[in-house]
């Protein structure tokens, strides 16, 4: 009883200070002094997160459940999981919690737990697809594990978005054999069930996932080629090892559509991507789909066309960029309309989605340097340039650089 009246005390005294202190973060953008209820590496997660993140949203952005089938798919995390999956669940029911696995960029891949838990998971999704990176769910214990590279709990209105409130997390990232951090194990219950043992338990099976990864052997096979690189934002190329990989532009828009849906195309549908309306023969189709798989050694599945083995694209990295909120990322990969030269239906509706997606992250960004560069590759849009002047202060420089875009466009 007495620890449970503790829990209380801490969490009203935590309460009144987020009251107090929020209003005061997002009206200045600068951490005040004076809140001895707070842990420094808190305030200063909640003046970073306001910036993009709404204290009163209900629940975390979700990503595409394609993509996050793909991306578990892929992780080097899912075997290690898999091997401890009867230990994490048995551990989240007789606890009572809601255990999580992310990626390197806090989006939610896997989970485990009761049935009721998991359910109120789910009405902050808290779940597959759910982002819960800082510019995404601002301060949590998984955003401050990604941000530090170290394990991280966060308790009641240590939260900087109210509804979780009511939650307390444990978190521990979890690190490949080269060190570099592959996603963040998350245990997660209410307040009231909050317990200093939850922490060591997560050290615990961060660690021993850890050492399955180390044991694993390499995931590559000595002869298993190098994988295929699509440089097709800007450009419509494709190189291997570090040298041209040679397809006709044809095969070039079909990898590209693969790589963008994982799903996979159904026959007609891949056909009116590459088409249209246009009368091209079954004939043509089929054999650009084999002179494209017999240069990718397979790779392409029939039936359903989708890829099997690994092609990165620039497009698709922007768009992941885009999905965790990390416009900076997204803007520096983004180097032009994708397949410039392409007139086939799928390419262009992609194109377009891409153009505007990354139009509304510089739009909605407060850093100048992104209407700038995004700018220099639209000098016609006045809406970035505008932007661009109204974040550039009076003693700034490159206003000259915007003010003159902003002019050519205007004359246009």
């Amino acid at each position: 009883m007495s620890q449970r009246s503790d829990l209380q005390r801490h969490r009203a005294r935590l309460e009144n200070e987020w009251s107090r202190l929020v209003p005061r973060l997002r009206s200045s953008g600068a951490a005040p002094g004076g809140a001895e209820a707070l842990r420094h590496e808190v305030t200063q997660s909640w003046a970073r997160s306001l910036s993009s993140v709404d204290p009163g949203r209900d629940s975390a952005p979700v990503t595409d459940g394609g993509t996050v089938r793909h991306r578990w798919s892929d992780s080097p995390l899912r075997r290690p999981i898999d091997d401890l999956t009867d230990e994490l669940r048995s551990i989240a029911d007789d606890a009572g919690f809601v255990t999580a696995v992310t990626d390197e960029s806090g989006t939610i891949l896997w989970t485990c737990g009761g049935r009721a838990m998991r359910s109120r998971a789910e009405k902050v999704n808290f779940a597959p697809g759910g982002r819960w990176d800082e510019q995404a769910m601002g301060t949590n214990a998984l955003s401050l594990a990604l941000r530090t590279g170290r394990p991280s709990s966060v308790f009641s209105a240590e939260h900087l978005v109210s509804v979780l409130h009511g939650w307390v997390c444990y978190c521990a990232p979890v690190h490949g054999p080269d060190g570099r951090v592959l996603g963040v194990l998350d245990m997660s219950t209410t307040w009231d069930r909050s317990n200093p043992l939850a922490m060591s338990t997560v050290r615990s099976l961060a660690s021993a996932i850890e050492a399955r990864l180390r044991a694993e052997p390499p995931r590559r096979a000595p002869d298993t080629p190098d994988p295929v690189r699509l440089i097709c934002l800007g450009a419509d190329r494709a190189v291997r090892a570090g040298r041209s990989f040679p397809l006709r532009p044809r095969q070039v828009e079909i990898l590209t559509l693969l790589a963008l849906e994982p799903d996979g195309f159904s026959p007609g549908r891949l056909r009116a991507a590459l088409y249209g309306d246009r009368p091209v023969g079954s004939s043509t189709f089929k054999a650009e789909i084999s002179h494209l798989r017999r240069a990718l050694g397979g790779g392409v599945a029939t039936r359903r066309y989708a890829l099997t083995v690994p092609v990165s694209c620039d497009a698709v990295d922007v768009l992941r960029a885009l999905e965790t909120g990390d416009a900076e990322t997204a803007l520096r990969l983004y180097r032009g309309p994708l397949l410039p030269r392409s007139t086939a239906p799928g390419i262009e509706e992609w194109r377009s989605r891409l153009e505007v997606t990354a139009r509304e992250a510089v739009l909605s960004s407060t850093r100048p340097e992104h209407a700038l560069r995004y700018g220099e590759r639209a000098p016609y849009d006045a809406e970035v340039h505008e932007h661009a002047l109204r974040l550039l202060g009076q003693g700034d420089t490159r206003r000259a650089i915007a003010a003159g875009r902003l002019a050519s466009a205007l004359r246009e």
